[in-house]
């Protein structure tokens, strides 16, 4: 199987583990920050679980960003032409 036939599943695969890993993180800002209000903590750490999350995002996160990167290169290479 070519990379340009993977590569749709794979960024669909890593879309949908990014959305899960962004929505069990942990919401420090609530509807309230949105209007100025909010905790009055200014320095937060993540640790344990937490933190793996934190970093797991981040990583499936530029992998995501390198599979578009892949595909628009993948997409804009030109096709060698057949002799028939």
């Amino acid at each position: 199987m070519q990379l340009a036939h993977a590569l749709p599943w794979i960024q669909v695969a890593l879309a949908a583990i990014l959305i899960v890993l962004v929505l069990i993180q942990r919401n420090s800002a609530g509807v309230g920050a949105a209007f100025g209000g909010g905790d009055s903590s200014l320095h937060y750490t993540r640790r344990g679980a937490e933190k793996i999350i934190f970093i797991t995002t981040i990583i499936v996160g530029t992998l995501f960003a390198l599979s578009v990167l892949a595909a628009s290169f993948i997409a804009s290479a030109p096709v060698a032409s057949v002799p028939l």
